[in-house]
């Protein structure tokens, strides 16, 4: 029940803050305060449970599991589970939420209910997706998070909001159609081969089919999850999309839905196609490194700051591509690191440039020469998570992008060299970032307040956070999937690469 209460409670939080601002203007953001605050102690007890070995695996680590009829005449379940993996994802949902709500507390002041409706349905769908072992209700998750996201950017956005809106929505939703396709494609092969129709994911992991058909359905899988995590060419929607969101839309665009794809990657690509995956690991690799390279070169030649941090994403997801690819015990750990890592550092620089976007009304970099002196505070902050992003040793970011590349290093010495000459480029755009920024002349006499209370205590906890996950990261590679229940095929080539 606790797995059911993790989704309803962000339902009905929602829902009462909606209503709740209608009988009492300005309530909203209490109750939803409320509700992410809910979330995370639930989520924070989990985690205890967890370690102090207190709950029973299930399915070899699934320490917790709700199933209930649904739809029993088509092989359809409520079939929700939690590993090590998925516990951290929908922690990090959850403490992002917290995040979310405490940057958009002067920010929106129209409509506000219905922003946090959106806000709250947005996670909720999320942690139903890092949940979901039904792949009917997995996609049902995967479609409940896109539509409030839509409504987010397109209400409360910037100048083109609708323009992004819209790309983000065609995006989604055309690549939701391919999963669709792909769920009903495995789901008749299985039927065909077995005479049970069933859509769950524990029976669904064997089944038998041919090369090329687990080929075509994997790609189904792949495109979907390819445009949300995003892998080039397939990003384009993302820096309109960031841009243009408000600040509690670009945390969540980036901590949490972006991270919703490279979950599909490791949950569902990989271990339901372990052949097609294996066949199509060096176009994948070549793919994330592409991402890698391109991320960050984009990114040096932005002047829009939030369209900058966008880029950013563009390269670090490339890696966890790449570490999930790799698929071995060094790789994985470092995928799964890099997904927490990315989700706070780059959270955190969107909500400095939402700050900076409040005072000052423009993103354009060239105009915030010299606010160092003016905003010591979040200039300081701007720095943290700037050196945070280019992977400096000792942060979270550091530990993700290092145990991918000597993971990918197993499989392919050449891509591991290419991808490596990113922690260059991420040098030069991070320094420009600080430089454009910060550091100057006081041209424009700004004369702006620093960081209120509210701000130190979000961006001071990020960053204890960050430094946390690169001093002691264990507790987070131990949430990375374990090796020994790699799919097969991986299994045998990784053994005879080694053998080499």
């Amino acid at each position: 029940m606790i797995l059911s209460a993790l989704i309803f409670i962000l339902v009905a939080g929602g829902m009462l803050a909606w209503m709740a601002n209608r009988w009492y203007p300005g309530s909203a953001k209490w109750v939803a305060l409320a509700t992410v605050g809910i979330e995370l102690v639930l989520t924070i007890w989990l985690w205890l449970q967890f370690a102090s070995a207190m709950a029973l695996p299930a399915h070899g680590g699934w320490f917790a599991e709700t199933r209930a009829e649904w739809i029993p005449r088509f092989g359809v379940s409520f079939h929700l589970a939690m590993d090590e993996t998925s516990l951290i994802l929908v922690m990090l949902t959850a403490f992002l939420g917290m995040v979310s709500v405490a940057c958009s507390w002067t920010e929106i002041q129209e409509r506000a209910g219905f922003f946090y409706f959106n806000l709250l349905w947005t996670l909720a769908g999320a942690i139903g997706v890092f949940l979901a072992l039904d792949l009917f209700l997995f996609f049902f998750f995967w479609e409940l998070m896109l539509v409030p996201m839509y409504f987010l950017i397109a209400i409360w956005g910037h100048e083109n909001r609708r323009y992004a809106s819209i790309k983000f929505f065609i995006f989604a939703e055309g690549s939701g159609l391919f999963m669709l396709v792909a769920i009903l494609a495995l789901v008749f092969v299985h039927y065909r081969s077995t005479g049970v129709l069933t859509f769950d994911y524990f029976e669904l992991l064997n089944t038998a089919m041919s090369p090329s058909t687990g080929l075509w359905i994997m790609l189904g899988f792949f495109i979907a999850f390819a445009v949300k995590t995003p892998i080039v060419p397939l990003h384009v929607w993302l820096p309109d999309a960031h841009t243009e969101a408000p600040t509690a839309g670009s945390v969540i665009l980036a901590g949490v839905l972006l991270k919703t794809g490279a979950y599909g990657l490791l949950r569902f690509v990989v271990p339901l196609f372990p052949d097609a995956a294996l066949q199509f690991a060096p176009v994948a690799i070549a793919l994330g490194a592409t991402g890698v390279l391109y991320g960050a070169f984009l990114a040096f030649a932005q002047t829009d700051l939030k369209r900058l941090v966008a880029y950013t994403s563009v390269s670090h997801l490339g890696f966890v591509v790449l570490g999930i690819f790799a698929w071995n015990p060094w790789s994985l750990g470092g995928a799964v690191m890099q997904m927490i890592a990315h989700g706070i550092s780059t959270g955190a620089l969107f909500v400095i440039a939402g700050i900076l976007q409040d005072r000052t009304h423009t993103r354009d970099m060239r105009r915030f020469e010299g606010l160092w002196s003016v905003m010591p505070r979040l200039a300081a902050m701007g720095l943290f998570f700037a050196i945070a992003t280019l992977g400096l040793p000792g942060m979270g970011n550091f530990v993700g992008e290092f145990l991918i590349l000597m993971g990918l290093y197993r499989v392919n010495s050449v891509l591991a060299s290419v991808a490596a000459v990113a922690f260059v480029a991420s040098v030069v755009y991070a320094l420009a970032l600080v430089q454009k920024t910060f550091h100057g002349e006081n041209k424009h006499d700004w004369q702006l307040p620093d960081l209120s209370g509210r701000e130190m205590a979000t961006l001071y906890s990020m960053a204890a956070i960050t430094l946390w996950l690169g001093l002691y990261p264990q507790p987070v590679l131990d949430a990375a999937p374990d090796i020994a229940s790699r799919p097969p095929a991986i299994a045998v080539a990784d053994r005879e690469g080694n053998a080499e």
